[in-house]
């Protein structure tokens, strides 16, 4: 199994795809049958996408690779469980083989979700990613020895939609705390993705910064967007351009630039719905542009 770091550096001018998945609703192996032909570099398998009763993402990461032989990263937010629970979690991730995890916060609750359900924040991202390191050191949160060390490349996320002079320092303190990579949200302007590269890459000695898999929504006309749209790129698919054709002039921009290391994130329909044969064919065109 890759680790994403070490994905990153094998060969600086070959293009590198995370792609995220939503898990299935359900337990049933043909519910993930979606996954068919799509072929990223790896399969970043989501955190409960809005808040709903889905497969665990560390089993559904283990199916994945198990089944399909894709390379994973799991997704674990801090929100919905005690120190005692993401810790023994993460070594059932152990157990499974799996190497790779991106650390979020996760959505906060509404009012409505707290009649339902709670909020734990036993961690904060950054103190939950300083654990990881700890547990590859061989110690639980309470500093007492694990039976094996983990071997995990953790890595966390990036709110483009947030201010540079915020969101940068953030991301600083994760990788000084153990953070290995960043998938960063989708952002549709290459100047801003330009700035911010440039800002963050100076907190570091050069050709050290850890790699940035800069976000590129497919976007879909009846789709759910994230992110700050341009009102031109609105204006452009409104008038029937494709989703797809808008992706892969972002990614072709991004490839200007230098940057080798994109998270893709498929349409995202009402109810959870999500069109991966779309992100297929910006896989398949990405790569015929970057050879």
């Amino acid at each position: 199994m890759s680790k994403i770091p070490d994905l990153a550096d094998n060969g600086s001018s070959c293009l590198k795809i995370i792609c995220d998945f939503s898990p299935p609703r359900g337990g049933m192996p043909s519910l993930i049958g979606d996954l068919d032909g799509l072929n990223p570099d790896i399969v970043s398998v989501a955190y409960n996408p809005g808040k709903s009763v889905r497969v665990n993402p560390v089993a559904a990461a283990a199916w994945i690779k198990a089944n399909t032989k894709q390379d994973v990263v799991f997704t674990l937010a801090t929100r919905d469980m005690n120190k005692v629970a993401i810790q023994s979690l993460l070594l059932g991730a152990q157990l499974l083989g799996l190497q790779n995890i991106v650390i979020v916060e996760g959505d906060g609750l509404s009012n409505r979700d707290r009649e339902r359900f709670k909020a734990v924040y036993d961690f904060q991202p950054t103190s939950l990613i300083e654990s990881v390191r700890d547990m590859n050191q061989g110690k639980d949160f309470r500093g007492l020895k694990l039976r094996v060390a983990t071997d995990f490349s953790v890595g966390a996320t990036i709110d483009m939609g947030r201010p540079s002079d915020s969101e940068i320092p953030l991301a600083v303190r994760k990788a000084q705390a153990g953070g290995k990579f960043f998938l960063a949200q989708a952002e549709f302007d290459p100047s801003v993705i330009a700035r911010f590269r440039a800002d963050f890459e100076s907190h570091f000695d050069k050709g050290h910064a850890p790699p940035v898999f800069y976000g590129v929504q497919i976007l879909a006309k009846d789709g759910i967007i994230f992110g700050n749209v341009p009102q031109r790129t609105r204006s452009e698919l409104e008038s029937g351009r494709s989703g797809e054709e808008i992706a892969l002039e972002l990614i072709q921009n991004l490839m200007v630039q230098g940057v080798r290391t994109v998270y893709l994130v498929p349409p995202i329909f009402r109810g959870g719905r999500r069109d991966y044969d779309s992100a297929r064919r910006v896989i398949e065109s990405a790569r015929r542009l970057a050879s």
